[in-house]
């Protein structure tokens, strides 16, 4: 595990305005007329954080999603509908009015935000094309193709599929719908990552509107991580949470940018072999750098392990607490807060991020077991079925 701090200075990215509490009340009244909508819950792990010298910890579980079992499909329901609003002049609650099939929306997944987009778009009676990087889990793929999209696996890592997808969508006249952004293409991300409000607003109300003292955010291409940052920091300007930003030690491309500090984004150094593989992100989101350069001042990278550990602890809770079925990517946060209350060596660490007694901690996990015959090795054979 490496850890590094980033002098972020705690003021305002050019973006925080898309991420105030005004414009979460406006993403969440969409998200509200969507008929299946329900506020995940929010898990307070109370004989959990007693164990471990916490004042809280608090698990936000996005396994109960839409029944998409993760929470990438806010960021394409509120992306899919805004996108075809403003291009057609209909307003967002009669898109069901257009013409079937007249649109085709292209993405690149490792898995979850490839459901949501197929999801929204078979919602809005749209078309979807998804492509997913080398080693992608076959339930995975199934469970897109189940909600309609035409979908297939390449032979290329995750940063690859996305450029291919977008050559392939300005060649077909597709509309590229990426949760990661570059110089030239940041709107439709921004619209993704606006969509996450709901969960941190939902969470910010299920915790009685008390800002918890830390927020640790697993970081992939970092959309979500930026969108949750830029919206707690917002809410107390004053008197932020610390912001911790997780990533897979061979996928640490926002780790390398911090620990850089040279004004530039730094590519992850791989291979990109990890088994959480909606963080397996090696090029980071421009747009969620710029969020986050301000907001988070630490940033940790974790082997396999780490999230081994915290989908075993979040499935086998105390008898007091609530059980918590968390995916490869969705447990990593859980274990890392396990590891730096329980480990001597991380002693430095705790000291540094000031967790103890008054700490509130809050985590999300952002999907259940979306590869279930992976979730099953590792919570039935343990480590030796994980990288080390």
């Amino acid at each position: 595990m490496n850890f590094t701090i980033f002098p972020a200075d705690g003021g305002k990215s050019r973006y925080d305005e898309l991420f105030s509490l005004e414009e979460a009340l406006r993403v969440q009244a969409f998200h509200k007329g969507l008929p299946d909508y329900e506020p995940t819950p929010l898990r307070s792990l109370e004989a959990l954080a007693m164990h471990l010298g916490l004042g809280g910890l608090f698990i936000k579980d996005e396994s109960f999603r839409f029944g998409l079992n993760a929470f990438k499909g806010l960021g394409g329901s509120y992306a899919l509908a805004r996108i075809l609003s403003e291009r057609t002049g209909t307003p967002m609650d009669r898109l069901q009015e257009l013409p079937e099939g007249a649109f085709t929306f292209a993405t690149a997944t490792d898995g979850n935000h490839g459901r949501g987009i197929a999801w929204a778009a078979r919602r809005l009676r749209q078309k979807a094309v998804v492509y997913m990087p080398r080693g992608s889990a076959p339930e995975r793929l199934a469970n897109i193709r189940a909600q309609g999209a035409a979908a297939d696996i390449t032979d290329m890592d995750y940063d690859d599929t996305v450029r291919f997808v977008s050559e392939q969508a300005q060649k077909n006249g597709w509309i590229l719908v990426q949760d990661t952004a570059w110089e030239g293409y940041e709107e439709i991300p921004l619209l993704i990552m606006q969509g996450y409000l709901t969960m941190g607003l939902e969470a910010y109300r299920q915790l009685g509107t008390k800002l918890p003292t830390h927020i640790f955010l697993q970081a992939g291409v970092g959309s979500m991580a930026a969108a949750i940052a830029a919206f707690f920091c917002g809410l107390s300007a004053s008197a932020p949470p610390k912001i911790i930003i997780v990533e897979p030690d061979r996928a640490d491309c926002f780790f390398q940018t911090a620990k850089a500090q040279d004004g530039t984004l730094h590519k992850a150094l791989g291979p990109m072999t990890s088994m959480m593989a909606g963080l397996c992100c090696g090029e980071a989101c421009t747009a969620a750098w710029e969020i986050l350069r301000h907001h988070a001042a630490f940033y940790v990278t974790c082997p396999d392990s780490v999230s081994a550990l915290g989908m075993r602890l979040l499935g086998n809770p105390l008898p007091e607490d609530e059980r918590i079925i968390s995916g490869e990517s969705g447990a990593v946060t859980a274990g890392l807060v396990y590891n730096l209350m329980t480990r001597e060596d991380y002693a430095p660490l705790r000291k540094a991020l000031d967790l103890g007694k008054d700490a509130s901690v809050l985590c999300f996990s952002t999907e259940g077991d979306t590869d279930q015959a992976n979730y099953r090795r590792v919570v039935w054979e343990g480590l030796q079925s994980v990288t080390a």
